[in-house]
């Protein structure tokens, strides 16, 4: 079984084991993005190098029994969530540029968690509709 296979409860236990890194777990979630992303279209951005680093911090915050329920887990977020410094559309063409100066509460209690966020997902406009086209 790879890593990006487990369940979160299946990953927390292993980290708090000491068999699997949040970086390990991280690196296999990417990866299997990269593999199938041009055929799912799930993600509008990610950042690899970001996630990675966060993975990083949340391995240091594991082993100094630091950090929330979540901390290592790599987690996406929607489109609709406001996530500091990284453009935010909506799925709309009329926010294509809007690059939010804060993080939207949910976001900022997943990095204080130690969440480590892996990019942001497609949606319909203003999440207003269900047909989950890209």
């Amino acid at each position: 079984m790879e890593p990006f296979e487990l369940t979160i409860s299946e990953a927390l236990d292993r980290m708090s084991a000491g068999e699997l890194s949040s970086r390990e777990l991280t690196a296999s979630c990417l990866k299997r993005t990269a593999d199938v992303e041009d055929k799912v279209h799930a993600f509008i951005s990610y950042d690899s190098e970001s996630a990675l680093e966060m993975a990083d911090r949340a391995d240091k915050q594991r082993a100094q029994g630091e950090g929330g329920e979540l901390c290592g887990i790599p987690i996406a977020i929607k489109d609709l969530l406001c996530t500091n410094g990284v453009k935010t559309t909506c799925g709309s063409r009329i926010l294509e540029h809007f690059i939010p100066p804060y993080d939207a509460t949910v976001v900022a209690k997943i990095k204080a968690q130690g969440g480590v966020i892996v990019g942001k997902t497609s949606m319909d406009e203003f999440a207003m509709g269900s047909t989950s086209e890209t």
